[in-house]
């Protein structure tokens, strides 16, 4: 175990590519580099919130002292470090928005295990860069709280995802407009320390192509496959790559389909090219099933980036990407099929991950009618998806009436079924009831295999907000709850959680309803 402070870090991304190492701050165009030095902002007073032990003892990092924590609050950089902010493009709600880069990220370097595995940490919140535009590149509170947290649920549920080591609070007041109304107030601020293997976006090489800088596309795309995908060899490892990418994308928005979560801001910027969660705004797991949720302020109007929409949202994006690298082909048939097999990829695992859900010992062609049926009455009755998958696990044999079915997924109902809904239920029932008699394995093993694919607790976003304001008022008690209640999310450890959303977080700003300053 290693400090933070005694770390000789690596610096292999910023010793590869050309990058802007004036650190001048002030926000600007900056062609022809990847990167661009950034120096953390000096904090009043950096407190530790929390600690993921866990991903502490993998990276073989000591718990901070004093010195850490002046690291993790910005307010000291080791000789060993070199900050930086990545320089990327993207196309933001469908338009091409041009140049973005780490507007409040800064990557301290690279960490290395003794088993040679290399992260990379980055502070998020601590102060302007070349990219913040008119940011001044701070958190708050509110917001890192609900990364800190969200990063690591995602991981305990099996989900690819950047992760986060440490939260902090700044002792800094930051001023924030909650939902760009013009009401802007002071909120506290505060650090997260997150870590991944890479955060590399579709958004690198876009801004990469729309600038012409070819060689450095090339450089990047070679150096990306080097690294990160050692296994492609041959002269046609780049299109490899690209299949590779495509299929961890479709593995990625099945995951997310699985367990609810919707990302809310889906731009290719906040697409992580090794196929993780990254960048956790105004997401939300859905509580009431709703194919045209979505959880973000700014999607309301089109609704984008709404749950049932991200699958398609990951295929547009991985459109933009082909186009990125496509000059780096001299026919582009081969890589527009590898584009056009998402479709294939993602159904065969979706069709695979909804027939664990529900218990089937396979997925069968004939199973599709079952499961689309399945979705359909979820639509309609608006019932809590996490609870309805709980209650079909342990739906009795004997379940035989309208009155029965009804009365065992009642807990999972927001507002009492109709006449109509209450049949469709039982007649999807019924078939489901059907399909699992013809099941090859025992009632034990498909039990089992939902439990281990649907989740008992999720992170919702009530409970996030309650957290927040708790410890705003220096109350921990909620927040220490759920920091370990994420971590066993298929068990039924937490049951004081395993609830339907409150009435009172209905329409509740924070819970309801988020902005992407969430």
């Amino acid at each position: 175990m290693e400090n933070l402070s005694t770390k000789t870090f690596k610096n292999e991304f910023t010793d590869t590519f050309d990058g802007d190492e004036s650190g001048n701050f002030p926000p600007r165009q900056t062609p022809g580099v990847l990167y661009s030095k950034a120096i953390p902002t000096p904090v009043k007073n950096p407190e530790l919130i929390a600690w993921s032990a866990e991903l502490a003892e993998e990276l073989q990092v000591q718990k901070p002292d004093d010195k850490d924590l002046s690291i993790l609050g910005g307010n000291l950089i080791t000789p060993s470090m070199y900050p930086y902010a990545a320089c990327y493009a993207g196309h933001q709600f469908g338009n091409w928005a041009g140049q973005l880069g780490d507007g409040r990220a800064i990557t301290l370097g690279e960490w290395e295990t003794s088993n040679k595995t290399v992260y990379e940490l980055q502070l998020k919140g601590a102060g302007p860069t070349q990219y913040s535009r008119r940011g001044d590149g701070r958190a708050v509170l509110r917001s890192s709280v609900r990364e800190y947290l969200m990063s690591e649920a995602m991981f305990y549920l099996g989900i690819p995802t950047t992760r986060a080591l440490a939260l902090v609070s700044t002792g800094d007041q930051v001023m924030r407009d909650l939902f760009y109304d013009g009401n802007a107030a002071y909120e506290k601020g505060a650090i997260v320390m997150r870590t991944a293997p890479s955060f590399l976006r579709f958004g690198n090489f876009e801004m990469l192509a729309a600038r012409q800088e070819l060689p450095q596309l090339q450089k990047l795309t070679s150096w990306t496959i080097e690294k990160f995908f050692p296994h492609l060899t041959g002269e046609n490892k780049t299109l490899a790559w690209f299949e590779e990418v495509v299929e961890q994308t479709a593995s990625l928005m099945v995951e997310w389909i699985r367990v609810g979560f919707v990302h809310g801001v889906m731009n290719t910027d906040n697409m992580s090219i090794l196929g993780l969660t990254i960048d956790y705004g105004p997401f939300s797991f859905l509580d009431q099933y709703d194919l045209e949720f979505t959880p973000n302020t700014t999607d309301l109007p089109g609704r984008r980036y709404a749950y049932g929409r991200q699958p398609s949202i990951g295929y547009w994006n991985l459109g933009c990407l082909a186009s990125a690298i496509a000059p780096l082909f001299e026919e582009t048939e081969q890589l527009s099929a590898a584009l056009e097999n998402y479709k294939t990829i993602y159904f065969a695992k979706y069709h695979a991950m909804m027939a664990n859900k529900l218990g089937l010992d396979e997925f069968k062609p004939a199973d599709q009618e079952l499961i689309e049926r399945v979705e359909k009455t979820l639509n309609l009755l608006k019932a809590d998806m996490t609870i309805f998958y709980q209650l079909l696990i342990s739906l009795p044999a004997e379940t035989s009436t309208e009155e029965s079915v009804s009365a065992h997924f009642s807990p999972s109902f927001y507002e009492l079924p109709n006449k109509v809904t209450q049949q469709e239920l039982y007649q999807t029932i019924k078939s489901y009831q059907k399909r699992i008699s013809e099941n090859q394995i025992s009632t034990e093993a498909s039990q089992e295999l939902m439990r281990k694919t649907n989740p008992r607790f999720i992170l919702r976003n009530y409970l996030l907000l309650q957290a927040i304001q708790e410890l705003e008022k220096g109350d921990q008690t909620l927040f220490i709850k759920l920091q370990e209640a994420i971590k066993n999310p298929y068990a039924a450890t937490q049951e004081e959680f395993f609830k339907l959303r409150p009435e009172w977080a209905n329409d509740q700003p924070g819970s309801s309803t988020l902005s992407c300053s969430s």
